[in-house]
């Protein structure tokens, strides 16, 4: 049976967009990681793969070539303060992308449930068409072929959590 506290986690969880410098802890990423690794995958493939990005310089890197994709101007972080980039790709297959969305979506609400913020952000398929991107597989020891999904900045929120949106009608039919 699902608790009400996982509901509440689902229906309160929002993207936000500004951080506190503080870094999670190594043990609630790990509890973060560990959602991420059981999301769904289709036939079980367990395509996708998560890159921590902790090293400032890795993610000033990766800062620049995302808002370069995005066309953002000179210094704007995509990333909005984030101390902490979650990275996903895939093995390419046909599912890939689907996969992936799903490591996403239990990465944000995991860590929304620990306390901890987060935001999807787009262009990660663009950046692993880069040298940069490239050259991150490479030296992780990645050989696959893989497509970029998404990443989740996460960290402490800074100021106020977004309220909700109303939401639409028609989201369910019967």
């Amino acid at each position: 049976e699902v608790s009400m506290e996982t509901i509440l986690a689902l229906t309160t969880r929002r993207s936000v967009r500004k951080y506190k410098p503080q870094p999670v802890p190594q043990e609630t990423l790990d509890k973060i990681l560990q959602a991420g690794i059981f999301a769904p995958t289709a036939r079980n493939t367990q395509s996708p793969i998560i890159i921590v990005i902790k090293n400032a310089e890795v993610r000033k890197q990766l800062q620049k070539v995302n808002a370069e994709i995005g066309g953002m101007p000179e210094g704007f972080d995509p990333f909005f303060g984030a101390p902490l980039v979650l990275l996903v790709v895939a093995k390419k297959y046909p599912n890939c992308v689907y996969d992936g969305s799903c490591v996403i979506s239990n990465l944000m609400n995991a860590a929304w449930s620990l306390g901890v913020a987060s935001c999807w952000v787009h262009r990660a398929k663009e950046e692993m068409q880069t040298d940069f991107g490239r050259q991150l597989m490479q030296k992780l020891g990645i050989e696959d072929e893989v497509e970029g999904i998404g990443h989740v900045a996460l960290g402490y929120a800074e100021g106020e959590i977004p309220q909700a949106k109303p939401r639409k009608e028609h989201w369910v039919y019967t």
